[in-house]
């Protein structure tokens, strides 16, 4: 089975955030409980898969979140050219996962028929159910299907050598996770199926649902294609900077492939 290297790029941050804001059940509603935001780099056998693809500086001064860099200068940062990516996976379009798609030339997108269904039809209607998209963001994954470059997996598809796909729903209609074979075993890129380790180690959900009972099986999906619960990697929390190894040095850059280091 061939193994890949995973980097984590954290890219923004949001420390206005508590306890009722991230969990179902808070245990206080008001202690503090700050996000991070990252894409994440997959290479090995001579190729490099970007796992979502961020937001931009406008983004995030309309959403009041604390800008760090920009996610495609990280990815440069770690010797990945955009232009050169062949494989872009988008979790969910959700804005902060699903922004800078002419960054990506001449990659071939991967994203669930699942979400792209939710994010054009007519729960779109809806204020409250579009406020997590961007209008830009969906139309330019419309443009990417007239392009030919948008792939809609099937059920576990595997689009590199070991690594497959898998859909989940729950906090979004069409969210998917990707297994990752590596040195340490199997990983799984949870994103938003599991925004923090609380989450899905105390099963409290995060409150931002599109189905509950989906979002559960999620966790139990994410539990069965990972070797353990330290391989399975959150989409938002802050102690994935303090767990793994940096690259570097860089602390805004962490090896998840490689064993946690406390």
């Amino acid at each position: 089975m061939p193994r890949y290297e995973i980097t984590a790029l954290r890219y923004a941050h949001f420390a206005d955030r508590n306890q009722a804001a991230n969990l179902l059940w808070p245990d206080d509603h008001m202690a503090p409980m700050p996000l991070d935001f990252f894409v994440w780099a997959i290479r090995g056998e001579g190729r490099t898969i970007v796992l979502d693809t961020g937001f931009d500086a406008a983004s995030a001064a309309r959403r009041q979140r604390r800008w760090i860099r920009s996610p495609i200068d990280a990815l440069r940062g770690i010797g990945v050219d955009p232009a050169e990516v062949g494989d872009v996976v988008i979790s969910h379009m959700h804005w902060d996962h699903a922004g800078h798609w002419s960054e990506f030339p001449n990659a071939r997108f991967h994203l669930q028929e699942a979400e792209m269904q939710f994010c054009t039809g007519r729960c779109m209607c809806h204020e409250p159910m579009r406020r997590p998209f961007d209008l830009a963001h969906v139309t330019a994954a419309v443009g990417q299907v007239y392009a030919d470059r948008m792939n809609f997996p099937g059920p576990g598809e595997e689009i590199a050598p070991g690594i497959t796909l898998h859909l989940v729903g729950g906090h979004s209609g069409g969210l998917q996770i990707m297994r990752v074979p590596t040195a340490r075993g199997w990983v799984v890129l949870a994103s938003d199926a599991v925004h923090l380790w609380r989450n899905i180690r105390t099963r409290n959900p995060f409150p931002l649902i599109h189905n509950l009972e989906r979002m559960m099986e999620g966790w139990v999906l994410c539990e069965k294609l990972a070797d353990g619960p330290d391989h399975i990697i959150p989409g938002h929390d802050p102690e994935v900077t303090r767990r793994f190894p940096t690259v570097a040095g860089n602390a805004d850059d962490l090896r998840v492939d490689l064993a946690p280091l406390r």
